[in-house]
């Protein structure tokens, strides 16, 4: 049997080495995805994002726990950061969800950045597609520590839950720009500190000075404490809530194309770029272009469409 076979049938040591295999970017993963996505597009994604030290982790863990109880299938995706000097990432988010660890109906998988931007690794998207095809309800992907424009996990989820918290300074100059526009539902976690009612209150001013068009979702501002599992069900709640809405409204399409979309373009965009640094490596092209760059004689714009239009000539 393939790997894909096996995910499948629900072998779990088939999907971890198939995520390993997405992770490691090997060309045998692409093979196996291309059978799996047909029997994808069944679980319902939930991200979960929010600065460093919002609770994110501890967060998930309770919304795992309470979808387990409602007899839910959960897959977490955890994205941890990459060391720019090593290439290491300690994986740590996955220590706050231990408990979980012999439970046959969660799986969670974690990932480093390697050097990606907007609070997902790159092969995000993927895992999420095994842990769809293996048969989980809901998948949980929990970004890295993110600020006002790290905002990729929009491409990956159906409900987008920013999680902030009370005491970090400008609470203003943290919800602003991007992260403010992408929420579905925001979570003011550690309820039990100081500034927490004032933290919600500018949340809840902001959202009402967007400009949102007539008949759409109204996102809430919810006060959670992670740590004791308060609130957890009313944001469960409030999840369903934007779950039904998205279906009722027809909004559902829409983020669908939308997600496909950029989906597509982000394996059309890395695979271009893998073939074009191939192509440079066979003939030495790149070094000629750094020794050209590096005399005078050459400009990176006039190289960039030579390159581009030596593959094409060479097909």
């Amino acid at each position: 049997m393939s790997l894909s076979e096996k995910v499948l049938s629900g072998d779990v040591r088939a999907a971890a080495r198939l995520m390993r295999d997405i992770d490691d970017a090997r060309p045998s993963a692409t093979e196996e995805l291309k059978q799996l996505y047909g029997r994808t597009g069944n679980a319902y994604i939930i991200g979960i994002t929010g600065p460093p030290g919002a609770g994110k982790s501890t967060l998930v863990d309770q919304l795992t726990a309470s979808f387990r109880q409602q007899g839910k299938k959960v897959g977490v995706v955890a994205i941890d950061p990459t060391s720019p000097f090593t290439g290491g990432a300690i994986l740590g988010d996955r220590i706050r969800m231990n408990r979980h660890a012999t439970d046959e109906g969660v799986f969670i998988r974690s990932l480093a950045t390697r050097g990606a931007l907007g609070g997902l690794s790159r092969s995000t998207s993927d895992v999420a597609l095994v842990l769809d095809a293996m048969g989980m309800d809901i998948i949980i992907i929990e970004t890295v520590g993110v600020g006002q424009d790290e905002v990729d996990i929009v491409k990956a989820a159906h409900t987008t839950c920013v999680v902030m918290v009370p005491g970090l300074g400008d609470d203003i100059q943290a919800i602003k720009a991007g992260i403010l526009e992408i929420g579905d539902v925001f979570v003011v976690n550690k309820a039990d500190r100081e500034g927490v009612d004032r933290t919600a209150r500018e949340l809840e001013t902001m959202l009402e000075m967007r400009n949102a068009a007539a008949g759409s979702w109204s996102p809430q501002v919810l006060k959670v404490e992670a740590q004791r599992g308060a609130g957890i069900e009313a944001l469960v709640d409030q999840i369903r809530a934007h779950r039904d809405f998205l279906f009722a409204s027809g909004t559902i399409d829409n983020l669908l194309r939308e997600r496909n979309q950029r989906h597509f373009v982000d394996i059309l965009r890395d695979s271009l770029y893998r073939r074009v640094m191939d192509f440079m490596e066979q003939d030495a092209v790149l070094a000629r272009v750094l020794d050209g760059m590096g005399a005078g004689t050459l400009d990176p714009y006039s190289a960039a469409e030579d390159v581009i239009a030596g593959m094409l000539k060479k097909g």
